[in-house]
């Protein structure tokens, strides 16, 4: 009898076991929100090629732009469906991807936290400072993650110039200067749908100011360990008006720390493509170049080495990785690229820089209540 009950003991641990290793095991259930945003073609090419996120729900109201992504993609036709509500009520997804407009992130977001569903938006967080507030608000109340995904977020070269700076190699940060941007959306080719809100205000901000300016607010306020700019001053122009009337393609912005500037260049009219950054110290700098490359010389050196970046290791080298250890709760998002709390102060700086190129004057900022 007690051979029989401690088989059966043995028996009922190890399928606990197996069921809670299995149920670590089970992918995330995400649902993507918006076909509109050209970035979703990166996710859904990466999609088949791993295994810690199922794709189940797919939510867009055109439906020609939706039977376009299904041809493509090879997607289930089950998969689409018009209204977000919907969607959540057949699938049950456990996160939503959001691939609209910048104009639309608020709207979405705070949807979703009715739901209890955390979202990784596209960058920027949003519009305004005051949405990004709002944002933080709904997450907070509903107990969501609002995660925001920046392809610089995983390039190796942006750590290990962070790393040098953390370990004191480059003295007290001085400056740090960013370059981003191509030629121009249209000049790239980007598809249609996408074109059409890049060169909208209303959906985009100020067209490169936004699109690319964020990038270095987002390094910056990152290296700066969340701390806000003293002030802002941006000066924008529209260097071809026949492509782009309604919205800048040239920025920069400069912000200014109490023992340190940034200056940001976000362009659509740089002759190449670049994501490049510059981080000077009072004792060596640090220069990234592309994804995994690091120009370094530090005091005493005569001379600059250039070294490949050590690889990222997961689950921060790339951003279904990093989603699913935020969700499953290996990994706690607080002042890193991706977390709400950097990116509100991201937008406090487009914020300003958008009033400061609009009034040709330099604006003010204080601490953002925590």
């Amino acid at each position: 009898m007690r051979l029989a009950i401690s088989l059966l003991s043995f028996l009922l641990s190890t399928f606990v076991g197996l069921s809670c290793a299995f149920a670590q095991e089970a992918p995330l259930r995400v649902a993507i929100v918006g076909l509109e945003h050209g970035h979703v073609s990166g996710f859904l090419k990466q999609f088949p090629n791993q295994h810690e996120v199922q794709l189940v729900g797919i939510v867009d109201a055109d439906t020609a732009l939706s039977h376009r992504y299904a041809q493509q993609f090879h997607l289930d036709p089950s998969l689409f469906y018009a209204q977000m509500d919907a969607m959540i009520a057949a699938r049950h997804p456990q996160a939503l991807l959001v691939y609209t407009s910048i104009g639309k992130h608020r709207q979405v977001i705070e949807a979703a936290a009715q739901h209890g569903l955390s979202v990784m938006v596209e960058k920027p967080l949003t519009m305004s400072l005051e949405d990004a507030l709002a944002i933080r608000r709904a997450a907070r109340e509903h107990h969501i993650q609002v995660l925001v995904n920046y392809e610089t977020t995983w390039y190796a070269s942006n750590r290990a110039a962070y790393d040098e700076v953390a370990k004191g190699s480059l003295g007290d940060l001085r400056r740090i200067v960013v370059h981003d941007g191509h030629e121009g959306p249209k000049e790239i080719g980007v598809p249609p749908e996408f074109l059409k809100w890049l060169e909208d205000p209303e959906q985009n901000g100020d067209g490169a100011l936004y699109d690319f300016g964020c990038y270095g607010a987002d390094l910056v306020t990152w290296l700066m360990h969340g701390e806000s700019p003293l002030s802002v001053t941006a000066v924008t122009q529209t260097d071809k008006p026949q492509i782009y009337p309604r919205v800048a393609d040239e920025s920069t912005i400069i912000m200014r720390y109490p023992k340190a500037q940034a200056v940001l260049m976000g362009s659509w009219n740089w002759p190449f493509a670049r994501k490049d950054m510059e981080v000077y110290g009072a004792t060596g700098y640090a220069i990234t170049v592309g994804p995994d490359k690091l120009r370094l010389r530090t005091k005493g050196q005569q001379q600059e080495s250039e070294a490949i970046a050590p690889p990222l290791i997961p689950p921060n080298d790339g951003s279904l990785h990093y989603l699913a250890a935020v969700l499953k709760g290996t990994l706690k998002p607080s002042g890193d690229l991706t977390s709400l709390d950097t990116n509100v102060v991201v937008m406090q700086i487009l914020d300003a820089a958008r009033q400061s190129a609009r009034e040709g004057r330099t604006i003010k900022l204080a601490p953002l209540p925590k």
